[in-house]
């Protein structure tokens, strides 16, 4: 590890202080110029004592914009200190993590994975557009019938064709004939330009796309492509469960990732993480942004800098070893409920290197969904699966509980089942 290591209570406030104290402070300064300010005195006391001993409330209390991106030329000099520290985040997250090269990545703390997604397919379509002076009905995307809602909604906003492949029903894994079948059909319709999204950890199996998959299909038919891996889920998992994945910065071909801090890593709602390649993310500079320090190359701009002190203060409390141990548990607890629904013969999905298992909805009785909410594939008539997230909050003593109301229904319907 080159920058990740853990850091006491007292390490990690004397950090955070001396940021703020780099920040622009509005109650003490003269600062004219800001259309911002702290939170609303009247309303949020930045007088109350507890504050001194809680760095992060009064990260939110001072409020810092970390406008723009801090990885790429200039940033507002007012939250230099704050900035410096969601630097430290993506340098663990890039280089630590997912194996970039150090200074071979940009990137930003984004309001939430579905931002990161249409960032990187933005950033591409304009990239195409930019370089290769594609139009705009040359460019496609493609990604799994499983993928996350963010891309068609990507689709939507860039006024771009989604192209959807289709899955294995049991294993989830991509049917490679189908994606070899809808390469040359999009090319038939003109298409020469692909912006590839694979999966690490689909939202509602946890499921891992082969990456090669994509690639092999898309060489063969000798188009032009850009791979994005979209880990809002797995990213925070994955990679520390799977020690032999190629799927980082390491494999050539990918040039993007989108994290979530706030599913795994539990950072406050609105936390996302967009990490790229050098030689990318300019494609997306807003040049009209000229108020702005350093311009802007983000779809959201302003967003808070409170939100990457948080995820500063979460990786630095476990440290990798910390992260590893926490990410074992939830594993264990994770196979202990597979083994159970082995044991009763109940048909589900789970990927081993994650914590999420999907159970098909025919062993499911009525009523145990809502009892423990168990999520739907999807909400109404036809859903087929329901999924259980093994998050921190769901503890041993739930699981067990869960599969005895399991069994005394499962074997019920067993007694009360006609002969054959």
């Amino acid at each position: 590890m080159i920058i990740w290591k853990k850091l006491s209570q007292t390490e990690q406030q004397q950090r955070i202080e001396k940021a703020l104290r780099e920040n622009v402070n509005f109650a003490q300064d003269i600062s004219l110029g800001y259309p911002g300010s702290s939170l609303d005195g009247k309303v949020f006391r930045n007088d109350v004592p507890f504050l001194k001993d809680t760095p992060l409330l009064q990260t939110y209390v001072t409020n810092p914009n970390h406008i723009g991106c801090h990885t790429f030329g200039a940033s507002e000099s007012a939250f230099s200190g704050t900035q410096e520290m969601e630097r430290e985040v993506l340098k663990v997250l890039a280089v630590d993590v997912f194996k970039a090269k150090i200074n071979g990545y940009d990137g930003y703390i984004a309001p939430g994975g579905t931002e990161a997604n249409i960032q990187a397919i933005w950033m591409y379509r304009n990239h195409f557009m930019n370089e290769h002076q594609a139009k705009l009905s040359e460019i496609a995307i493609i990604a799994s019938e499983d993928t996350h809602y963010s891309i068609p909604k990507a689709a939507n906003l860039l006024m771009l064709d989604w192209y959807s492949v289709p899955v294995n029903f049991e294993t989830r894994t991509l049917d490679t004939i189908q994606l070899n079948n809808l390469i040359s059909a999009a090319k038939a319709e003109g298409k020469n330009y692909f912006i590839v999204v694979a999966n690490m950890g689909t939202t509602m199996f946890g499921s891992i796309d082969n990456p090669d998959d994509y690639i092999k299909a898309l060489e063969n038919h000798q188009v032009t492509y850009k791979l994005h891996i979209d880990g809002a889920y797995g990213g925070f998992v994955y990679p520390f469960t799977n020690e032999a994945s190629t799927i980082s910065f390491e494999n050539p071909k990918i040039s993007s990732i989108t994290i979530d801090a706030h599913k795994m890593l539990q950072a406050p709602y609105g936390t996302g993480i967009f990490i790229c390649r050098k030689g990318l993310i300019e494609n997306v500079l807003t040049k009209e942004a000229e108020y702005v320090e350093g311009m802007d190359l983000t779809l959201c701009g302003s967003r808070s800098g409170a939100n990457a002190v948080a995820v500063w203060m979460i990786l630095f409390t476990y440290g990798p070893s910390g992260w590893h141990e926490k990410i074992q548990a939830l594993q264990k607890r994770t196979d202990w409920l597979c083994s159970e629904l082995d044991t009763l013969g109940i048909h589900y999905f789970r990927d081993p290197n994650m914590n999420i298992v999907t159970i098909n909805a025919d062993y499911i009785p009525k009523g145990l969904e809502k009892k423990y909410d168990l999520v739907p594939q999807k909400h109404g008539e036809g859903n087929q699966w329901y999924k259980i997230v093994i998050m921190d909050h769901v503890k041993a003593d739930h699981l067990s509980i869960f599969i005895t109301d399991l069994k005394s229904t499962h074997h019920a319907e067993k007694r009360t089942a006609p002969e054959v």
